[in-house]
């Protein structure tokens, strides 16, 4: 299992990015979650195979059709978390 923090800016809160990310995860079967930052931009951790992660970050670069994705910020982390789901952290 790969795990990914990922810091996502642009047009990414007040468009319905989270929840699209959220159900992009359990589409892919990546556990983890996601939260709005106090800079406009949105943060993740994620865990799952490197096939499914690719395919998952292929998804959140495009964005939903509200959202404008215009920079995509992956780090491999050592902390390894285990989690049971994805979910939206307020």
């Amino acid at each position: 299992m790969l795990q990914l923090h990922i810091i996502v800016t642009g047009r990414v809160q007040g468009v319905g990015y989270r929840y699209f990310t959220q159900m992009k995860a359990i589409q892919y079967g990546i556990t983890g979650w996601v939260k709005n930052r106090a800079d406009g931009s949105v943060e993740m951790m994620t865990s799952g195979t490197k096939e499914k992660l690719s395919q998952f970050v292929e998804d959140i670069r495009r964005g939903n059709p509200f959202s404008i994705v215009e920079n995509v910020e992956i780090n491999e982390t050592e902390n390894k978390e285990r989690y049971q789901s994805f979910t939206i952290k307020y």
